[in-house]
């Protein structure tokens, strides 16, 4: 529920996150990420990270809200060493926050299920979600540029909820894989194609169909899905 005040949008986050780890939801996102070293970008409360490292996998968590950081912090306690945190906005960071990540090194960098409360994202309900969608395109970019700035990043890999008809999944392959190269990897040194572009239905209440459909107002018959792209360093 991105557009929410932090408390709500925390709340959402901790029964919608426990509905996605229930179903294997976190666990089909986390076995498409190769590599040993994984930055999450947007750990948010943290049921991704804890599905990485279940993978045995080192994980640097990266959020702007503290709040969100210290609940994935209680969530993933036990893993010890094997995680760290970092507070930091992917586009504001900080001379440190930057030193922080390219000492971690990681060979890939994930950004899933991205969404901010109210205040960040200037989401209104007259807006029909487009001041999400831009900040999602905007975030998505910035973690791109920040993943082609780190020559140890071989690997980039985004997760977001979206709505299509079934039975078009393979177009819509096709669509997504244009989506990121025309915007999220424009000229940087990433490539994705459609072998890497994925689709999982969101069954049960997790998604509302409803609001999905106001976001996507030319699909009338739509499933609610996880987008899933992996793209590749080119050089």
């Amino acid at each position: 529920m991105s557009g929410a005040p932090i408390a709500d949008f925390i709340n959402y986050w901790l029964k919608e996150g426990d509905s996605y780890a229930r179903r294997g939801d976190y666990a089909w996102m986390a076995a498409q990420v190769p590599g040993k070293r994984i930055l999450d970008v947007g750990c948010g409360v943290g049921f991704g990270v804890e599905a990485l490292l279940q993978n045995g996998v080192e994980v640097l968590a990266v959020d702007n809200l503290g709040e969100c950081l210290q609940t994935c912090r209680a969530r993933v306690a036990d893993f010890g060493a094997q995680v760290t945190f970092l507070q930091g906005d992917v586009a504001l960071l900080t001379d440190e926050a930057r030193s922080v990540i390219t000492e971690f090194a990681p060979d890939s960098v994930v950004c899933w299920l991205m969404g901010a409360p109210t205040n960040v994202t200037g989401a209104s309900e007259a807006d029909a979600g487009k001041a999400v969608a831009y900040y999602r395109e905007k975030t998505h970019r910035q973690v791109a540029e920040l993943a082609a700035a780190l020559p140890c990043v071989q690997w980039l890999h985004f997760v977001d909820r979206t709505a299509i008809p079934w039975q078009a999944k393979d177009i819509g392959r096709d669509t997504l894989v244009r989506y990121h190269a025309g915007k999220t990897l424009l000229d940087l040194p990433f490539r994705a194609d459609r072998a890497r572009a994925r689709y999982r239905k969101l069954e049960g209440a997790v998604a509302d169909l409803a609001q999905v459909r106001r976001s996507h107002p030319t699909l009338q018959s739509v499933t609610p899905t996880l987008a899933s792209l992996l793209a590749e360093r080119t050089h």
